[in-house]
């Protein structure tokens, strides 16, 4: 696999520094995977957005999954993964997890994280939506994710791993035969380094979380620009199933006109027995599943918006004042803090609610190592698609996904390192052309995206909604290119600019996922096709960026996924989106 050529327009790197290995993103896969590089005595250097602690792990509040209970089995679990993925998760790559997910967990305890125990002792574990089984480990409560991130950014501390805030990952760094050799990164702020530099090393691990910010309303955190996605795209590496967005049924609504990352209240919430109910009080996901209010977060999310659109709501609502104040309080403290902020007291009265954009499925290809198919490039948690989620992802996979793959990718790197397939200083990159390559949107276009994004790619998707969309996208990236070849002319390089970039880059491939996707399946909702289709459709769309910035999207012939390995171009010519 060849880069594209394609970078982002910024200034030549004014300064760089060696690594065996550089990970980007500081969440739980990010320093999961840097603790084990740097265990094994690799010189590993940790790039993140902003501080350590500021990525989307902090704010998980449900808990970690993994078969910790008496009675449940690794088994059990894949089940209802499999269930929840819609026909579409990688089977082995569900067994990987669910395997080995309960002793990662142990090894997490062992770095320090400290989890809620039952009275006898032992763990208490939940069950949240779409699990049979009690197997939800949490943490104060409701604030599973900032525990998991102070043991681990305490772990990294601790050990003195070198790392650099604040700093925004730009493009990959490559050599003559197009391996990985680093990447270019720009940092903000002062600090031991500013500005523009570089980190050469021949193995990166791509960490950097969700796109979440792509639409107008989200659980992520404003710093999930897709940053790591659309840095692989023009690198060359594959995506997948990025129409898959899981929109999270329960998150606070603040008004229709609310933007930017939203409060959310946690599936837990009806693990311990919340009901949703419309203004009436109607309990209406009785009847719709099996499991009611605790149905894959799918089901739920299309449940509540149904029954939006038939009563002309705006939202529903989640009843659970029959917990008390001493539950809310000791069980959900963050939530009902949360919730009061905003006028809302959950003891006394439901709290309103909506769908908002929260996780995505899919992401940059991997295999069962966290390999890509540009060789030297990994990627792992929410920015990777290792086929564990397949259609939907189940409630609290996310976080065990991180770090089983992260274990699996630092023994990659390590053995790699070992048998020398990857050596430190064995390839320069190659130099970057001085003519920028990739035009740069104002920084005010990320808003007009979000809002394109969320009309005509939201919940509800249809082949029009699709196309306006996609349509309107076309006219940003044409003008910006326009600007660029006609007048040489292009926004200003910075971090607002290469963000909106970003996110235009990755919109354009789930719009563009999203409608050659004709079928109803887990998260990806069609209006027009509102049946699930497994003769045409059980199977996955990879998306690559061509040399031209067009996009070549292809549907693999099965559900499996083809080897991470180089792979022809398409004999038909690619549609520009």
């Amino acid at each position: 696999m060849t880069s594209t050529g394609i970078r982002l327009h910024a200034p030549a790197p004014g300064w760089a520094i060696a690594a065996d290995v550089v990970v980007v993103g500081s969440g739980v896969a990010g320093l999961t995977a840097a603790l084990r590089c740097e265990a094994a005595g690799l010189n590993t250097v940790v790039v993140t957005k902003a501080r350590l602690d500021d990525g989307s792990t902090r704010w998980a509040q449900g808990g970690i999954a993994a078969a910790l209970g008496e009675g449940d089995t690794p088994e059990q679990h894949l089940d209802d993964t499999l269930v929840a993925g819609a026909g579409l998760c990688d089977t082995e790559a569900v067994r990987l997890l669910v395997t080995e997910g309960p002793d990662a967990v142990r090894r997490l305890i062992e770095t320090g994280a400290h989890f809620d125990e039952s009275s006898e002792g032992g763990l208490a574990l939940t069950r949240e939506g779409g699990h049979h089984r009690r197997r939800i480990a949490h943490a104060g409560g409701d604030a599973t994710g900032a525990e998991i991130s102070r043991a681990l950014v305490e772990a990294v501390r601790a050990r003195g791993v070198r790392t650099i805030e604040n700093a925004l990952v730009l493009d990959l760094l490559t050599d003559a035969e197009g391996r990985t050799a680093g990447v270019t990164l720009h940092v903000m702020g002062e600090g031991q380094h500013d500005g523009v530099g570089a980190v050469h090393a021949p193995a990166v691990v791509l960490a950097t979380g969700g796109m979440g910010q792509v639409f107008s309303a989200t659980t992520n955190p404003s710093v999930s620009t897709g940053d790591g996605v659309a840095l692989a795209l023009r690198a060359g590496a594959e995506v997948s199933d990025l129409e898959f967005v899981q929109f999270h049924p329960t998150v606070l609504f603040l008004g229709p006109d609310a933007e930017g990352q939203q409060p959310l209240v946690s599936e837990a919430v009806r693990g311990e027995g919340a009901h949703l109910v419309d203004a009436d009080g109607v309990r209406f996901m009785l009847g719709q599943h099996e499991l009611a209010e605790l149905a894959p977060r799918d089901i739920v999310a299309k449940g509540i918006t149904r029954r939006m659109q038939e009563q002309g709501a705006e939202h529903m609502y989640l009843d659970a004042r029959h917990f008390g104040a001493r539950m809310w309080e000791q069980r959900f403290p963050t939530i009902l803090a949360a919730c009061r902020a905003h006028g809302i007291d959950p003891v006394t009265e439901p709290i309103p609610v909506a769908p908002a954009a929260h996780y995505a499925s899919g992401g940059i290809r991997t295999d069962s190592r966290g390999r890509t198919t540009v060789p030297g490039l990994y990627a792992c948690g929410e920015v990777a698609c290792t086929g564990v989620h397949g259609a939907n992802r189940l409630a609290s996979n996310s976080l065990l996904e991180g770090l089983v793959y992260a274990e699996r990718i630092a023994a990659d790197v390590v053995a790699g390192h070992a048998d020398g397939t990857l050596h430190a200083g064995a390839a320069a990159p190659v130099p970057q052309p001085a003519q920028p390559a990739h035009p740069l949107l104002p920084s005010e276009d990320r808003f007009a995206i979000q809002r394109i994004m969320t009309e005509g790619a939201g919940v509800l998707r249809s082949a029009d909604s699709l196309a306006r969309a996609a349509d309107r996208l076309h006219r940003l990236h044409t003008e910006a290119r326009e600007a660029l070849h006609e007048n040489g002319k292009t926004a200003e390089p910075g971090v607002d600019t290469w963000e909106a970039t970003n996110l235009l880059c990755v919109a354009r491939v789930l719009v563009a996922a999203a409608a050659r996707r004709e079928e109803t399946r887990g998260c990806h909702w069609r209006e027009d096709h509102a049946d699930r289709d497994d003769t045409t459709w059980r199977r996955h769309i990879v998306v690559r960026l061509n040399h031209d910035r067009t996009l070549a999207v292809d549907t693999t012939q099965t559900a499996d996924f083809p080897p991470t390995t180089p792979s022809p171009q398409p004999a038909q010519r690619p549609q520009e989106q």
